[in-house]
């Protein structure tokens, strides 16, 4: 949903000013669309973030698992687009600040701000850190632990009911979904990020304008991969039971001819 809102809010922006090879609507057009752009990809990963850490509890500790429930998920909600916001709003209030990217069509936060002074490099070094260090190393760490668990319990499952294997085999599919979005997304935002950093700390117009395009662009697409992602995976689930539905009807087919057969 945060993708969709992003691409209503910000995406026009940059399409009218890429056909015009400029930015058409001036600094505060410019501060609106990095707004948009920083607050929905952060509360984007961050929503990531908390969704790995609910995988991980409800498969490695199933205690605090089952503890979870829909008032839970409220408050993650809040705190995600809390958190999104605040650090969204910083540079508009005079921590930091949004300017144009160096190819002149779009805006993001100020990067070169960390070179200019000590509170620019403050700010870069807190949004590094709060909004992309942290959170993927919380969601590596969570898969990785899932992981773990998975190979570990396998044996264990064999040994439950039908009803808590498909249900463990349900958390099983969510988590691969999950995994499988979260990693569209990080492979989408890591190159961005380091050219980023690249253009706070080295020098001055160190990065070359080619290298900053493709790197944006690429972090610009992570919008698409979601519904991808979930066309692939029902595609797989409707031929899955299309498969299963055949075999059922060839038994039955198969059976009723025994039957007849038999008289």
């Amino acid at each position: 949903m945060s993708y969709l809102f992003f691409i209503v809010t910000g995406k026009p922006f940059f399409i009218i000013s890429s056909f015009s090879h400029r930015w058409l609507f001036g600094m505060e057009g410019c501060r609106f669309y990095g707004w948009a752009g920083f607050f929905f990809g952060c509360g984007s990963l961050i929503t990531m973030t908390v969704v790995s850490l609910d995988r991980y509890l409800k498969i490695c500790h199933l205690r605090y698992g089952t503890w979870l429930k829909r008032n839970h998920a409220f408050l993650c909600l809040g705190f995600i687009w809390s958190y999104a916001a605040f650090w969204a709003t910083m540079p508009l209030i005079g921590w930091g600040n949004y300017a144009p990217e160096p190819f002149g069509t779009s805006c993001t936060l100020d990067w070169w701000l960390a070179q200019a002074s000590l509170s620019g490099q403050s700010f870069v070094m807190s949004i590094l850190f709060f909004c992309l260090v942290l959170p993927t190393a919380i969601i590596v760490f969570s898969y990785v632990k899932i992981i773990i668990k998975v190979k570990e319990s396998a044996k264990e499952v064999a040994h439950f009911d039908t009803r808590n294997q498909n249900s463990h085999i349900l958390e099983i599919k969510l988590t691969k979904v999950a995994m499988v979005i979260c990693a569209g997304f990080l492979i989408a935002w890591i190159p961005y990020a380091v050219v980023s950093v690249w253009s706070a700390f080295g020098k001055p117009d160190s990065v070359p304008i080619p290298a900053s395009v493709v790197p944006t662009l690429l972090a610009k697409s992570s919008a698409m991969y979601n519904p991808i992602i979930y066309q692939v995976i029902d595609c797989k689930n409707t031929c899955a039971k299309l498969s299963c539905f055949r075999t059922f009807k060839k038994r039955k087919l198969y059976n009723t001819s025994r039957y007849c057969t038999s008289f």
